[in-house]
């Protein structure tokens, strides 16, 4: 005998004190929901600042701005206090999550330590270009200028793809370091060819460079970081091919 509409719904409904426990996990879930999307702001916010600090080396580099030079200084301390924040508010979110927005939290504390590293990074590059005003060659600026504008199209290009979820954005960004590493390769070329003839200013000069090299370095970082989250699997220590003999 078939069961009656009363005893099917019965049947179909969850247990009362499994509706109870529901109810009562909806608004941690909902909390858990919330900080999730305020981490993942304050992230692509970060993205944003750390891009602002390489547009704002460029005009340092051009002008002797002193705004400049003030603007670099705030972003790098706006990065350190988001990177606190993310610190701070993480270790709870995770647990409340399940694992696809666990490893978007992941995500999330892996960029913030590699932009809090490229506002510090740039921070003293700014300084060093302060201490030598007036001095650096036109070669030189023109160089690190270079440098500075190749970084903020890929920190322009990280912030893009995590906004769109593009992963050719971050293919875009892993192709492009190679031009960072060629700029700095030929730059330390120039100078160690000359280092009799350009003394501490051209010591000086390369760090520089190997600043803005070693920020392209964590922006590689950052789109490693995206293609992990789209695709399911990191392309960081990925074993090396045995070359064919």
């Amino acid at each position: 005998m078939p069961a009656s509409r009363t005893d099917r719904s019965k049947e179909e409904s969850p247990p009362k004190a499994t509706r109870e426990k529901s109810r009562k996990n909806a608004p941690a879930k909902a909390k858990a929901n919330e900080t999730q999307t305020e981490l993942m702001r304050m992230t692509l916010k970060a993205c944003l600042i750390a891009r602002d600090a390489t547009f704002n080396i460029q005009d340092l580099l051009t002008n002797s701005s002193r705004m400049a030079f003030l603007a670099i200084r705030d972003c790098e301390k706006e990065l350190d206090q988001i990177e606190r924040q993310i610190d701070e508010q993480l270790p709870a979110a995770i647990t409340r999550v399940n694992e696809r927005k666990a490893r978007q939290l992941l995500a999330c504390l892996k960029c913030i330590t590699d932009l809090e590293r490229i506002g510090d990074l740039v921070m003293g590059v700014a300084q060093r270009v302060q201490g030598r005003s007036g001095q650096l060659s036109q070669v030189d600026i023109r160089h690190l200028i270079q440098m500075a504008v190749v970084l903020h199209d890929m920190l322009n290009d990280i912030h893009r793809g995590f906004v769109s979820l593009d992963i050719e954005n971050a293919r875009k960004v892993l192709r492009t370091d190679s031009e960072l590493d060629r700029i700095c390769h030929a730059m330390f070329q120039q100078h160690l060819a000359n280092s009799r003839e350009k003394g501490s200013l051209g010591f000086e000069v390369l760090l520089m460079a190997q600043a803005l090299e070693r920020c392209g370095d964590h922006t590689k970082n950052l789109a490693e970081e995206l293609y992990g989250l789209l695709e399911g699997h990191t392309l960081r220590h990925l074993p090396k091919r045995v070359a064919a003999p």
